[in-house]
């Protein structure tokens, strides 16, 4: 599997560097730094075929300056996950990495929606696929501030390559959606994402205009404010709803909540041009409510509503993994400050999860 994964590097010690600093996240416990790596990795402790020097050394160069393209092992990742896991959906989720300087690429003190303050860090979109059992990243997109994208000395500092500009996390999002299906062949899985915190219909409308499906979480606000329009939505939510039944990966255990459906059109047609055909998801998760407390937007299907929702429910399939498998195997360790660098540990990341998730690689004990 690792040699399938990392046949795109073109140098046969690039794919023996990888393999050894793959394996050293699978193995070390504890933070990953490239010393521990390169202790554990079993590559040896000569750097023959890079350079001479030590395997930390060597590391070193095969991470951040190395030039081998993430993208080919990525799709491969994506397309081996794709055969064995069986997705059911791809879902989007922000990562957030606290720094203590400001060298690192896309580092800047930032206010983090998620975490309602002003945060010192890097912010990152991921795409995981998920299914019940199992869930893997398999691109990473670094959210680039406006600093880090207009100052010709910070990109020059951290190698920014020609091209990448100041991004939002959303949106780097859909650059990495559009790649997976157009670069890299991957057949579209209902997408699940989080979009509580920005304006849903804009994003809605640039994965309907890309033939994605998706099932997006919006806040209270798209069912209008309250006086005209939004009794009747109310009722129709209620006059649909129904019981749905759902694992809960985050706590192990089979849930039941109620769910209804109703069509929903955004307030702004100018979004897009043309009105989207979309249906508003909504669900009961306190009991004893009267209203609905958790809204989703989507494309998809509306007449199995539990289908939908147990699809939206996905994400604590990745909140699980992201905990238990991709931060114990040093998602948030790469103490180096290019982007080239950032994007290659980010990638044999994803691929020490796959290896652990898909039972090939045991974890330590």
């Amino acid at each position: 599997m690792l040699r399938r994964t990392l046949a795109s590097l073109p140098r046969a010690d690039q794919r023996r560097w990888g393999e050894a600093y793959v394996r050293g996240l699978l193995s070390v416990e504890g933070k990953k730094t490239m010393r521990a790596l390169a202790g554990a990795g079993g590559a040896g402790g000569s750097g023959s075929g890079n350079g001479g020097g030590s395997a930390e050394q060597s590391l070193y160069q095969f991470i951040s300056k190395s030039p081998w393209g993430s993208a080919p092992v990525r799709a491969e990742v994506a397309r081996l996950f794709d055969e064995r896991a069986q997705p059911r959906a791809w879902v989007v989720r922000p990562l957030v990495i606290t720094k203590e300087g400001r060298h690192s690429v896309g580092v800047q003190r930032q206010f983090v929606p998620q975490y309602g303050r002003v945060v010192n860090c890097q912010r990152a979109s991921g795409i995981w696929l998920a299914s019940d059992r199992a869930s893997c990243p398999v691109d990473w997109r670094i959210a680039l501030p406006a600093c880090w994208s207009e100052e010709a000395g910070l990109r020059e500092r951290a190698a920014i390559p020609d091209g990448v500009g100041a991004c939002p996390p959303e949106r780097c999002a859909i650059g990495s959606l559009a790649e997976m299906t157009e670069g890299w062949g991957l057949r579209a899985r209902p997408v699940v994402m989080d979009l509580r915190h920005c304006d849903p219909y804009g994003v809605c409308a640039q994965l309907t205009a890309r033939q994605l499906p998706f099932v997006v979480r919006v806040g209270a606000a798209v069912t209008g404010p309250r006086g005209a329009g939004r009794p009747s939505l109310l009722a129709v939510l209620n006059g649909r709803r129904m019981p749905a039944e759902w694992f809960d990966h985050a706590t192990g255990t089979l849930r039941a909540t109620s769910v209804g459906v109703a069509p929903a059109v955004p307030r702004d047609r100018r979004a897009s041009g043309r009105t989207q055909e979309l249906t508003l998801l909504a669900a009961w998760t306190t009991a004893g409510r009267a209203e609905p407390d958790a809204f989703w937007l989507t494309n998809v299907d509306p007449s199995q509503p539990g289908a939908l929702f147990r699809t939206a429910m996905l994400g604590r399939r990745v909140e699980r993994d992201l905990a238990e498998v991709a931060q114990p195997l040093g998602l948030r360790d790469f103490e180096g400050r290019s982007f080239r660098g950032w994007h290659h540990h980010m990638t044999m990341v994803s691929l020490a999860h796959a290896l652990r998730v898909l039972g090939v690689a045991r974890p330590p004990r």
